[in-house]
C-alpha cells in the first residue's frame, strides 16, 4: 500500500479553509493509503518563542484531526517531539543538504525578508533539512503538496538521492502529487486573498472551532459586489463565487448547482452561513468531549507515536548503519 504523509503545524486555530481545503481529504483519503499525519511542533520552534504555548496548541490540534475524523486504528497521527527519530536523522539531512541549496529556498527568503528588522532563527534557514527527514522517516512514496510546498518536497528529494549516492541505497525517494482538489476557500472581506491565520483582519477568517453566532455574522457581512446577479465566476465575481464553493463543498454539491437556488445575495449569505455552522457543530461536539478527557487525548497520541516510531526507529538505523557510525 502506498505510504502517505502530509503534517500540519500547531500555529493557532485551524479554519475553515484548513478544513475544507486539507483535513477534509486528509480523512476521506484514510482508509486508501497507509497514510501518516503529524503535528510537527518543533517546526513551530521558528516561531513560537514564549514558554508554554506550544504544549497547548499541539493538544488543541490533536483534539481537532481527531474530531474532524481521523481513526487513530485507521492513520497514525503523532506529534514529531514525540519521535526523537526526527531530530536524529534531522542532522544527516542538514549534512547532505547543501548551503547553497538552502540558501535558494523561497520561503526562507521571503520569511526573512519580512522579519528583517526582528530575530530570525537559524531554524528557518535550516528548516528544510528537518523537513526532509520527517518525509523520508516513513519511508514515504508521496507527499500531497501545494505549490508553495512543492520546492521542499523536490530538496527532501535531492537530499535523499544525494545521500543514496554517497552511502549506497537506503533513503526511499518521495514524490509530490498533487491533492484531491479541495474548496479554495477565500477571506470573506478580501475575496481575492485566500483565507488566511495571517490576515490583517479576522473579520474574513472562519475558525473551526468559532463561535455559530459569530460565523452567521461574518459570513451575513460578506463582500459581494454592486451587481445582483447569483453566478459562479471566479475572475468577475470572486466575493458571489467565494460563498458559492464553500456552501458547495459544505453541502456537496457544485457552485454552478448552488448559484441556481438563488437570486439575492442575502439569501445566499444567510444559507451559507448556516450550512457552515450545521458542518462544524458536530465537529465542536466532538473537539469539546475529547478536550475534557486529556488522559484519553494523551494515550491516543501515545499509540500513534509507538506506530510512528516503529517505522522511523528502523529508518534510522538504516541510515546510521549505511553511514558507518559506531554501534552502541
Amino acid at each position: 500500500m502506498t505510504r502517505v504523509l502530509s503534517c500540519i503545524q500547531p500555529t493557532g486555530d485551524p479554519h475553515l479553509g484548513n478544513y475544507l481545503g486539507a483535513l477534509a481529504n486528509w480523512v476521506s483519503g484514510q482508509h486508501d493509503a497507509d497514510v501518516f499525519h503529524g503535528i510537527v511542533d518543533l517546526h513551530s520552534l521558528t516561531l513560537i518563542t514564549e514558554p508554554g504555548v506550544i504544549g497547548e496548541l499541539t493538544i488543541e490540534l490533536a483534539a481537532v484531526l481527531f474530531a474532524v475524523g481521523l481513526d487513530p486504528d485507521v492513520a497514525t497521527v503523532f506529534v514529531q517531539s514525540h519521535v526523537h527519530e526526527h531530530s536524529q536523522l534531522a542532522w544527516l539531512m542538514e549534512c547532505t543538504a547543501s548551503f547553497g541549496e538552502l540558501s535558494r529556498m523561497t520561503q526562507f527568503k521571503d520569511k526573512s525578508a519580512k522579519r528583517e528588522a526582528e530575530f530570525i532563527s537559524a531554524g528557518l534557514f535550516t528548516y528544510p533539512a528537518l523537513m526532509a527527514a520527517d518525509i523520508v522517516l516513513y519511508d514515504t512514496d508521496e507527499v500531497p503538496v501545494g505549490d508553495d510546498q512543492r520546492q521542499h518536497v523536490e530538496i527532501t528529494r535531492d537530499i535523499a538521492i544525494r545521500f543514496n549516492s554517497r552511502f549506497g541505497p537506503t533513503l526511499v525517494v518521495p514524490k509530490p502529487v498533487i491533492p484531491k482538489a479541495g474548496a479554495r476557500v477565500m477571506d470573506l472581506q478580501d475575496p481575492t486573498s485566500k483565507m488566511s491565520k495571517s490576515a490583517a483582519s479576522e473579520a474574513g477568517l472562519i475558525k473551526l472551532l468559532e463561535d455559530p453566532a459569530s460565523v452567521l455574522k461574518k459570513f451575513k457581512r460578506a463582500v459581494t459586489d454592486s451587481e445582483s446577479e447569483v453566478r459562479y465566476d471566479r475572475a468577475a465575481k470572486p466575493g458571489v463565487s467565494n460563498l458559492l464553493e464553500i456552501n458547495a463543498a459544505a453541502t456537496g454539491r457544485t457552485p454552478d448547482d448552488v448559484a441556481k437556488d438563488y437570486t439575492q445575495y442575502g439569501p445566499l449569505k444567510a444559507d451559507t452561513g448556516d450550512a457552515v455552522v450545521a458542518l462544524i457543530t458536530p465537529i465542536q461536539t466532538r473537539y469539546r468531549e475529547l478536550m475534557s478527557d486529556r488522559a484519553e487525548l494523551a494515550r491516543l497520541l501515545r499509540v500513534g507515536a509507538d506506530k510512528a516510531r516503529a517505522v522511523a526507529s528502523t529508518t534510522l538505523a538504516r541510515a546510521y548503519d549505511a553511514v558507518g557510525l559506531l554501534p552502541r
